[in-house]
């Protein structure tokens, strides 16, 4: 397929099954009525977002998924006016603040009749403090009688005539473009011909007739590394040791059988699990294996927070709200109170837990789970991860972090 700059791709089956968290975030920004929306219709050539004359139309977060060339899967973001009034005002702006969280490229709407506003000036200064490349467009400026030269960062548009789109996808492509992950699942730590085993129980949290995400995700990065992938149940995992007769290169489990995978494991064989792996590609495993140690000390009383970052059904015996507290009562022997969040939900202030345990967070972008790293280090409060939880509470995390000797060491010291 040709690639042209700039050019918006709506509806390509192929790419729009890419993952929201693996997508360039683009957030849309500015206050009421500075044609945020429209722009977005414009940007697309499609009327995805409701507009209207009348001030705040967008009371949520509207994500858009789609293919912006040459960078490829983006998920754009049209949000509330940063200038909302009153309670529920307050409340989108704060699922604005939320979006400012996971966005990679910022772009700032400013109606071009009004000019600039504190509101847009606040937005700049948040833009700048959490390092997010942006680009402020003057809407609407076909409006005006006359029009100085755009500064640096700067253009002028108009959603209503279609002035200066395309440049502007083009400004945001080139904007993107150094967004592009350069970090494997799995594929550094294996070569060409080597075959890895993956432990995957059917998970009841999944829809019908698919893995769950970690898993599509780890089989791709191995077979884009010229290895093979032979995935079993936990159940048939030590017949097929038998009889693949060759050592594999590595075996990857689901965290939540990490014990009985480590029986049937061979010790000579490099073991660990999706979300271990999970967390190394989101930046936050050195972290998470020096968290854990949090929990050698928790007491009756202490707080611990368990985070996921999808919001699927729960099951009778879900992983993060039965499973794991259950598992720490019983390694800790105490009475440590629990406390939840899923999907987008993340407390800023973290003062007052003991610890936080987190997922592999494939359903969220770098950026986000970066932001909870901070949060965590600068509320003061150790964090880890489920699969690093789990390993060191069986007594084999030393074990599961064989193919990252660095980490070994850090756990011997």
């Amino acid at each position: 397929m040709r690639q042209v700059r700039g050019k918006i791709k709506v509806n390509d089956m192929s790419l729009n099954d890419t993952p929201s968290s693996e997508r360039v975030h683009i957030g849309i920004f500015g206050c009421r009525n500075a044609g945020k929306s429209s722009l977005l219709n414009a940007v697309t050539g499609q009327p995805l977002a409701v507009v209207s004359v009348t001030k705040g139309t967008t009371t949520d977060p509207v994500r858009k998924s789609m293919e912006l060339l040459p960078i490829g899967p983006v998920l754009l973001i049209d949000t509330p006016g940063f200038d909302d009034e009153g309670e529920l005002g307050s409340k989108r702006v704060e699922k604005t603040r939320q979006t400012l969280r996971q966005t990679d490229v910022a772009l700032l709407v400013v109606d071009a009749s009004e000019g600039k506003s504190e509101s847009d000036e606040e937005l700049e200064r948040l833009f700048k403090e959490n390092n997010v490349r942006h680009l402020i467009a003057f809407n609407k400026c076909d409006l005006l009688p006359s029009r100085p030269a755009p500064q640096e960062g700067e253009i002028y548009v108009s959603a209503a005539t279609g002035e200066n789109i395309g440049k502007l996808k083009e400004i945001i492509a080139l904007l993107a473009e150094s967004d592009e992950r350069k970090l494997r699942i799995v594929g550094d730590l294996i070569s060409p011909a080597d075959f890895v085993v993956l432990v995957t129980p059917i998970d009841k949290a999944a829809p019908k007739g698919r893995l769950i995400l970690p898993q599509q995700q780890t089989i791709r990065d191995i077979l884009e590394a010229d290895a093979a992938a032979i995935v079993v149940k936990e159940f048939e995992l030590r017949e097929t040791l038998d009889i693949l007769g060759k050592r594999p290169r590595l075996v990857i489990t689901d965290s939540q059988v990490f014990a009985k995978v480590s029986a049937d494991v061979p010790p000579d064989v490099p073991l660990t699990s999706f979300s271990i792996l999970m967390a190394r590609y989101k930046g936050l495993l050195d972290s998470s294996v020096m968290g854990v140690k949090a929990l050698d000390s928790v007491k009756d009383g202490d707080r611990i927070l368990i985070s996921e970052g999808c919001t699927h059904h729960r099951q009778c015996d879900d992983i993060g709200t039965v499973k794991l507290p259950r598992w720490i009562k019983s390694y800790t022997g105490a009475k440590p109170e629990f406390e939840f969040t899923s999907g987008g939900g993340f407390p800023e202030d973290l003062s007052g837990y003991k610890l936080i345990v987190h997922c592999g967070g494939c359903m969220l972008n770098s950026r986000e789970m970066k932001f909870r790293q901070r949060a965590a280090l600068n509320g003061g409060v150790p964090m880890t991860n489920f699969g690093v939880l789990i390993a060191h509470m069986q007594g084999i995390l030393k074990r599961c972090l064989s193919v990252f000797p660095h980490l070994q060491a850090e756990l011997e010291g």
